[in-house]
């Protein structure tokens, strides 16, 4: 179970594990903002929210935007083929990594496991096929979540 750490202006950072969240509030680093029904760790209630105390600066999150991860592109795409909008566990680069294809945000999509095969070491134009989503780089928010 992991559980949703907000800064002290209540933005989403980022999930712990609960072992973490028990040791940010174990240190007062961080007071339960939202808690799981009846069930408690020590004298703490399980926590499901985090909110820190003390307001982190995230200079990090506004000079750029998020690394590219096979976790985020799931995020991101919902866990739906780009061309076919089944269930998709794989990766497919537009321009194929073989062509000079980059793996970044732009240049990638969830693919079910019949799509990637059928579109192989091609671009969508060269397999016939077209893509139902933009290939984007997502918000730091939609990563959290």
């Amino acid at each position: 179970m992991n559980v949703l750490v907000l800064n002290a202006s209540y933005e989403p950072l980022h999930k712990v594990d609960v072992r973490h969240a028990v040791r940010m509030l174990v240190r007062g680093v961080a007071v339960v903002e939202e808690a799981v029904e009846g069930r408690r760790i020590g004298h703490f209630p399980l926590p499901r929210v985090l909110r820190l105390v003390r307001y982190v600066a995230m200079r990090w999150r506004y000079g750029r935007g998020p690394a590219w991860t096979k976790h985020g592109l799931r995020r991101r795409d919902g866990g739906r083929c780009g061309y076919c909008d089944a269930r998709a566990d794989t990766v497919d680069h537009i321009v194929p990594r073989s062509r000079g294809g980059a793996t970044n945000w732009e240049n990638t999509v969830l693919a079910c496991g019949p799509c990637n095969t059928r579109k192989r070491d091609r671009t969508p134009a060269e397999a016939g096929m077209r893509l139902l989503v933009v290939p984007r780089v997502p918000r730091w928010n939609e990563l959290v979540g």
